[in-house]
């Protein structure tokens, strides 16, 4: 059998991870968040929300694609948009009641996924692939 390429193990990883946050959110009663929107929940500030703007680049992604993750959230009642004082063209991504029991719960389901991880490798092995996956998300060469 062919030795599986590092993008592909970067990505059963990733799945698997994936997998493991969508069982935790369950465990908590979460049962309509992906675990992509539950990362996006954690993005937006607690007190006074976040312009979508600044929700794609803290994310790393398009406007249009954190759009569409906002769309989504509100779609289940977790934000709710509303116009940016500051800039009449903007509108600030705030979280509803829902939003904040469901980041709430998301942080745990994040934080237990990641504890799993890090018994299962040890500490040495966490951090040095954490690191490794640093490196190789950067642009420097």
């Amino acid at each position: 059998m062919a030795e599986l390429s590092l993008s592909r193990k970067l990505l059963d990883a990733s799945r698997s991870l994936a997998d493991e946050a969508t069982e935790a959110l369950r465990d908590r009663g979460i049962t309509d968040l992906r675990p992509s929107q539950a990362a996006a929940l954690l993005l937006v500030d607690r007190m006074g929300g976040t312009r979508l703007s600044d929700l794609a680049q803290r994310a790393d992604v398009t406007k249009q694609a954190m759009m569409q993750v906002v769309d989504d959230l509100a779609s289940i009642g977790c934000v709710r948009r509303t116009p940016d004082l500051n800039d009449a063209r903007a509108k600030v991504v705030k979280l509803t009641a829902k939003g904040l029991r469901h980041r709430a719960a998301a942080r745990k389901a994040i934080q237990s996924v990641e504890a799993r991880a890090r018994r299962r490798l040890g500490d040495r092995r966490y951090d040095a692939l954490s690191a490794a996956l640093v490196d190789l998300g950067s642009e420097e060469e």
